[in-house]
């Protein structure tokens, strides 16, 4: 009896210590578990960027660039390689690097607008690169670099302020022609001749600002981005008739023959509307700027070229014909190769500027041969329907190329002294095109 006591506690007291041993591994556990973890030793060499931080830098429009302590490139947007803000791992703008080692100095958020040479400028290209570029500090030992391009906004604004200064001094004129005019039918009250003249002359003058009013709304339509969003199939014979009858009366005024040919089987895809203007006013200038008793032609015809065929719609007439150094600008806004007759036929200055841009927004060209004292002829370039909804479409998708996400300069390794592919301009005037923009 007294054995199977002795070995009764033997056991009590061996499971008290086995429960005891227990309860102190699981403790160790849950504490070693809920305790955070240290800091592993990290390289100077090697920094990494706050969490968080390539994921909203990837979203921004802006190029963005990220140095560490030794201004090496940590990483870098696509774009900033593609502006030629990074080169073989370091940032290759001087002014940035200095504004970056001040920020990284007192912490302060610094910026500057700077016109950077741009790199392999080929021919139509500026020759400077505006940029804004705003540093900030990224933690305690990075320095965050935002650039934004600028230079498209300037030459936009440049044109704003010229488009509006030349709108201005149009619109000025028939007002200002209408004013003299109801002035004159006051004074002359008492004489019907005069007044049924001066009353012709405002009607003139109200057509012509209306007419002007309508182009400006037409050069609007065709400058919208997306214009081709609802674009068809157009029999170009559709085409042709309408800018037949938008122009018989004036032809038959003038007693000229308007003929067209080739255009009965071939079509282009685009915007029915803008085409049909782009071609009407490429018939009512031949007829305007004709002598009476002329003829007038309009031939349609498909180029095969590399990439696809090309439907080319012509316009030949037997006019005045326009000088070699007038025509590089006759595709420019309310430029006029003869204000006077312009203004006699009653020109705005804006039909082949409306030419050119829905020439340019459906992938084609506008080219023009002219001799003086013998006929221009104006040549209309689509690519053929096969492919032009697919060049639009690719040209949709190239303007997103450049991507926000961050990439370390040894992703970027091999582009590295590459020269940049030369860009040629889209031409609209033969031998001399002007460069659409």
């Amino acid at each position: 009896m007294d054995v199977n006591a002795a070995v009764a506690a033997v056991a009590a007291i061996a499971g008290v210590c086995t429960g005891v041993v227990a309860m102190l591994a699981f403790r160790l556990s849950e504490r070693e578990r809920t305790r955070p973890l240290r800091p592993g030793p990290q390289s100077p060499s090697d920094p990494a960027l706050p969490p968080g931080v390539d994921t909203v830098l990837s979203v921004l429009r802006s190029s963005a660039v990220v140095l560490d302590e030794g201004d090496g490139v940590v990483k870098a947007s696509s774009a900033a390689y593609a502006l030629g803000l990074v080169r073989g791992g370091r940032l290759a703008v001087e002014p940035m690097l200095s504004m970056a080692r001040d920020t990284r100095k007192d912490g302060e958020i610094r910026e500057v607008e700077l016109d950077l040479p741009r790199r392999g400028r080929g021919l139509g290209r500026a020759d400077v690169l505006a940029v804004s570029a705003r540093s900030a500090p990224l933690g305690s030992r990075l320095v965050l670099l935002l650039v934004e391009d600028l230079t498209e906004a300037r030459r936009i604004e440049a044109v704003r302020r010229d488009f509006v200064a030349n709108v201005s001094h149009e619109l000025k004129t028939p007002a200002g022609a209408l004013s003299l005019l109801s002035e004159a039918v006051l004074d002359a009250a008492e004489d019907p001749e005069a007044v049924t003249r001066f009353a012709g002359r405002m009607q003139n003058e109200a057509t012509r600002l209306t007419n002007l009013i309508q182009e400006l709304i037409d050069l609007s339509r065709v400058q919208d981005n997306d214009m081709l969003a609802g674009a068809e199939m157009v029999p170009v014979e559709d085409l042709v008739v309408e800018a037949m009858d938008r122009c018989r009366q004036q032809a038959a005024f003038k007693h000229i023959t308007i003929a067209s040919g080739g255009t009965d089987d071939l079509s282009v895809w685009g915007n029915r509307a803008q085409l049909a203007a782009a071609l009407g006013n490429l018939v009512e200038n031949a007829v305007n700027y004709s002598p009476p008793h002329t003829r007038v032609a309009i031939s349609g015809s498909r180029v095969p070229v590399q990439g696809g065929d090309i439907v080319e719609i012509a316009v030949t007439d037997q006019g005045i014909g326009i000088p070699e150094m007038d025509r590089e600008r006759v595709f420019e806004r309310f430029y006029r190769v003869d204000p006077a007759r312009s203004r006699a036929t009653g020109g705005t200055g804006l039909g082949l500027a409306i030419v050119k841009h829905v020439a340019a927004s459906h992938g084609g060209e506008v080219q023009v041969w002219s001799a003086e004292g013998q006929g221009s002829t104006f040549t209309l370039r689509l690519p053929e329907p096969g492919s032009a909804r697919e060049r639009h479409l690719a040209a949709r998708s190239k303007r997103e190329r450049l991507g926000g996400t961050l990439h370390e300069p040894a992703e970027f390794a091999d582009a590295v002294g590459e020269p940049e592919p030369q860009h040629h301009p889209t031409r609209t005037n033969d031998p001399a095109r002007e460069v659409l923009p």
